[in-house]
């Protein structure tokens, strides 16, 4: 019906597509469309001097574009001309013979044209006709010999070191905020200022497999932020356009990547439609990195595909490697927490092998922020600090030990540490009941009853009941008492949450049992 409305035109002169004139084929007819290399089975433009096809779709594809896998433009052609090629974005071989995207500047770089147009893949944004702008991305510039001077430390210089401070945990980087250890770094002058040397070489702005446009280097972060691929919290440089966050580490994995564990194949960024299993961690994304080679099928998930190869930990006095998972039929206990710990998973180890540690109690939730920073979450503000004394904090939430190397320190309080997100996810869910809570209260400074404040008061006490039968063993745990008469409800352990004061007198309090 809408061919019979708005039909297509019998001839077009398009020069963006063909240098002659097309003429409208409308029936059905198998043929391969020169322009993107796809099979079509009917209405074809055709020429009749040089046996030229094309989707009436491909009309409308651009001549020049960026896109977020290759630093340069690229531009449409109707013959590719490289022989044994494959797409920069699907991997697969491309037919020299057919049409699609090169790059001027990398000749054998080569795209299919519905590779290149794909919405993960290209902003939308034609650049025929617009200048292309050339910027100074460079992160440095050489002073003299070892010194440089660094875009987001302008007020000093820096000097080149070969050996890192391995043994020295408050040794860190500004960017990535892991310690120097043994890699090469600098150091600023005057001040504790460090930059691993990878890390200081990273551009100012850069294209990302993860983002459609042009991301830039952020380096004074005054919040922390989650990286949108391994999805970790962190207050070092980031790479950002818009909402899409990365931090450095991520934004600096580039195809082809080359990992130790799997050092045959390289592996890539391929678009997925459901859920992979991670190798490295068992858990399941979408963010995966992939081999391509058949019969492989190996996955790594960005959080794995960035972590250390070799740390240092209270544990062990050498250092730790990480290992990538064993097949062993006996049990396995991670030196830190003390419970099981999977072998065919990534793990730290030591030299002889007789210690073995999960990556997560190695590292921690807060590895990717920089000790001695301040952050604000939720409704509360904490100061970053390294977990290096001899007797370990207590945790406010759950009243174990810190055993993870940064913890958090909550800012006005008595008992003020954090161990991990989780625990600080539960105290945020703990600070919005009490705000609930206390929006739902009739303060009065005399006892006054009636029907209004009864169904007001009722309304509290079963917001209370629903949040601890959500959890029936986290009231307990959490030493979390729900006092409460027949007017009104609050919570009076101090440890988890101090409610305004029971104002009526002369009812008994009971514990409210979930």
């Amino acid at each position: 019906m809408d061919c019979l409305l708005n039909p297509p035109p019998q001839s077009i002169l398009d020069l963006k597509a063909h240098a002659h004139q097309l003429i409208f084929r409308p029936r059905l007819d198998s043929f391969t469309c020169n322009a993107c290399g796809l099979n079509g089975d009917r209405s074809p433009y055709i020429c009749v001097q040089c046996d030229f096809m094309i989707h009436q779709e491909c009309f409308s594809l651009p001549r020049l574009i960026n896109i977020n896998r290759h630093d340069h433009r690229v531009a449409r052609t109707s013959v590719l001309g490289v022989v044994n090629s494959v797409c920069g974005v699907c991997h697969q071989k491309v037919d020299w013979t057919w049409g699609g995207y090169s790059c001027q500047r990398c000749p054998q770089y080569v795209i299919h044209s519905k590779c290149a147009t794909r919405n993960d893949v290209w902003n939308g944004k034609e650049l025929e006709g617009v200048p292309e702008e050339i910027e100074d991305i460079k992160p440095y510039v050489v002073i003299y010999g070892n010194i440089i001077q660094h875009f987001s430390h302008k007020e000093h210089y820096l000097r080149f070191h070969v050996n890192g401070f391995f043994r020295d945990g408050n040794k860190r980087c500004s960017a990535c905020t892991y310690p120097i250890g043994l890699q090469s770094f600098y150091e600023c002058i005057d001040c504790d200022f460090m930059l691993h040397q990878n890390c200081a070489e990273f551009p100012r702005k850069k294209w990302h497999m993860l983002h459609n446009d042009r991301l830039t280097l952020v380096t004074s972060v005054a919040e922390f932020f989650w990286c949108i691929a391994c999805r970790r919290m962190s207050n070092g440089f980031k790479y950002q356009c818009g909402y899409g966050v990365l931090d450095v580490l991520c934004c600096s994995v580039s195809e082809p990547f080359v990992h130790p564990s799997h050092p045959d194949h390289p592996l890539y960024y391929i678009r997925q439609v459901k859920y992979r299993q991670c190798y490295g961690c068992n858990g399941r994304t979408y963010n995966v990195l992939t081999c391509i080679e058949s019969c492989c099928g190996f996955v790594l998930c960005f959080c794995c595909a960035t972590l250390p190869q070799v740390v240092m930990h209270r544990v062990d006095d050498h250092p730790l490697s990480l290992c990538y998972g064993e097949k062993a039929s006996g049990k396995y206990w991670c030196d830190i927490c003390e419970k099981e710990l999977n072998p065919s998973t990534w793990f730290y180890t030591s030299k002889d092998h007789r210690a073995s540690l999960h990556t997560k109690c190695v590292l921690g939730d807060f590895a990717g922020l920089m000790p001695r920073s301040t952050i604000k979450y939720g409704s509360r503000s904490y100061e970053v600090v390294l977990n290096n004394s001899v007797s370990r904090p207590f945790c406010r939430v759950c009243e174990s030990h810190c055993m993870y190397p940064i913890s958090l320190k909550m800012l006005g309080t008595s008992d003020p540490y954090i161990c991990s997100l989780n625990c600080q996810k539960r105290l945020n869910s703990l600070d919005n009941l009490t705000k609930k809570l206390e929006a739902l209260y009739v303060l009065k400074t005399t006892k006054k009853e009636s029907d209004d404040d009864d169904r007001t008061q009722l309304q509290a006490l079963l917001l209370a009941e629903e949040t601890a039968k959500k959890e029936p063993d986290y009231a307990d745990r959490m030493q979390l008492v729900c006092m409460y008469c027949k007017y009104c409800c609050y919570a009076s352990t101090n440890k988890v949450l101090t409610l305004k004061r029971h104002i009526y007198g002369g009812f008994e309090d009971q514990r409210l049992e979930p």
